[in-house]
């Protein structure tokens, strides 16, 4: 294959695959083989399902050359976050303590593209439970644009493999801002549904309340072929919700000739970094050269929120690992283990509090898609964050809630949101803004994003990676 089909957008490629221009079984060969060269460096995944993967892909070449194509996904390589039961493969949320769960079932996203006909690649390495930090005896995944720079939690793995060419999209989950700080550090475009747009159900839970399963692509237009797979009502996840799902890559294809975006002056530029202002700025002009208004308006204050995300959060995870923690707290890393005893100790009358200031926010947020159709902001106030940056976080309570300030409010209030790639920093690595819709809005969010796409190139940029074999 080749070598640049590895950075080909995921809708590009099922173009060719439609078109038996290439086979499955070529793609995911050369995938594989790029997996096995590249990874040692980048430590992307955590089991690589190559028997299965190559199966797959040769039964999507005879259907599709049988005339029963099924969609934009089939015979498609695809990476899955290691939280997403996987019938029989080891699936162990970035702990030790599941190492040698191997579910009897798949999680409903996975089933779903397995009958779309995407091809899964192997699993994702993440952070421990999908919270902060890696476990201590878990190697986390390398940032494929300069190793010292992070490359976001918790869907680490799922972003490093997509951005290496590792896979074609994937598959993370977000509580805090865990596909949006992966997607931004990472080049990469992914969204973050509405809470109960997608199925949990085979989700290794972190918060039930606060974690949303998104996709995560190099394109708006992939991010929504994904999501049309996945999303929709599921018996088996009764808060999943029975609105029906839009076609997404119809949406990409439409302009954004009078949607109304929202900014807030203030809350964009209060100590935020002149570069991210600046790609903000230049974002804003893209669009209103596109059609669309740019409307200022007042976002509510998030200070409280951001306070409480922990709390609650810690509160959801303590019930999450109820039957493992503390009964097997030696198998646990730090930061995991101070959060659920955090949890632990919350009074429910303080919980109670945390779940009233949740819903005060998001009928104040639900009230300003009244006035307007998406938020314009940014991921987070700094520019792209080091490794050093990220260990001092625990000594510094104020960085974390700057890198908290424009993803976890989001995951209080259950707003979808799509992150793009907007700009680089003077070192050349990736700055990203966030687009913010209505609650299941994510049509627009697509429609807005593939918009800026077709006039821009941030999200066609890519990190130079050496294989260490030649093929």
């Amino acid at each position: 294959m080749a070598d640049a089909l590895h950075y080909l957008e995921l809708t590009a490629l099922a173009a060719r695959l439609k078109a038996r221009e290439i086979s499955a079984l070529e793609v995911t060969r050369a995938q594989l083989d790029r997996i096995d060269s590249i990874d040692c460096d980048l430590d992307s995944y955590v089991h690589v399902m190559a028997e299965t993967a190559m199966a797959e892909a040769e039964t999507a070449d005879a259907d599709i050359a049988q005339g029963r194509y099924r969609g934009p996904l089939h015979g498609v390589p695809i990476a899955l976050k290691d939280l997403f039961w996987t019938e029989g493969v080891p699936t162990a949320a970035g702990t030790t303590l599941h190492r040698d769960f191997r579910p009897s079932e798949d999680a409903t996203v996975v089933r779903r593209l397995k009958s779309a006909g995407a091809v899964i690649l192997g699993k994702a390495q993440l952070t421990e439970g999908a919270y902060a930090d890696h476990h201590p005896l878990v190697k986390p995944p390398k940032n494929p644009w300069n190793a010292s720079y992070w490359p976001g939690i918790s869907s680490s793995g799922s972003a490093v493999a997509t951005a290496a060419g590792l896979c074609f999209g994937s598959l993370g989950s977000d509580t805090g801002g865990s596909i949006r700080w992966p997607c931004a550090a990472n080049g990469l475009t992914g969204v973050k549904p509405s809470w109960g747009r997608v199925s949990r159900h085979g989700t290794f839970e972190l918060a039930a309340t606060l974690d949303h399963v998104g996709p995560i692509g190099r394109s708006a237009a992939d991010a929504g072929a994904l999501l049309g797979v996945i999303a929709g009502h599921d018996p088996n996840d009764p808060t999943s919700l029975v609105d029906p799902v839009p076609d997404y890559l119809a949406a990409a294809a439409q302009d954004v000739r009078g949607l109304r975006i929202g900014v807030d002056p203030a809350w964009n530029s209060d100590d935020v970094d002149v570069a991210t202002q600046r790609m903000l700025a230049d974002t804003i002009d893209a669009f209103r050269a596109l059609g669309a208004d740019t409307v200022n308006v007042r976002f509510p204050d998030v200070t409280q929120a951001i306070a409480d995300w922990t709390p609650n959060c810690a509160v959801e995870a303590a019930v999450a690992h109820e039957a493992t923690y503390p009964a097997r707290k030696d198998e646990y890393g730090p930061i995991l283990a101070s959060v659920l005893e955090t949890g632990r100790a919350l009074s429910a009358l303080d919980y109670q509090k945390i779940l009233l200031r949740r819903l005060a926010l998001r009928g104040r947020v639900t009230a300003l898609f009244e006035t307007i159709d998406l938020l314009l902001i940014p991921v987070h106030p700094f520019p792209p964050v080091t490794l050093a940056m990220i260990q001092t976080l625990g000594e510094q309570p104020d960085l974390i809630a700057k890198l908290q300030r424009y993803t976890c409010p989001f995951d209080m209030t259950g707003h979808p949101t799509i992150t793009l790639p907007g700009g680089a920093s003077a070192d050349g690595l990736p700055i990203a803004f966030q687009l913010v819709a209505a609650h299941l809005d994510e049509a627009t969010l697509v429609r807005a994003g593939a918009a800026f796409q077709r006039v821009t190139s941030w999200h066609r940029r890519h990190p130079s990676l050496t294989s260490r074999r030649q093929h």
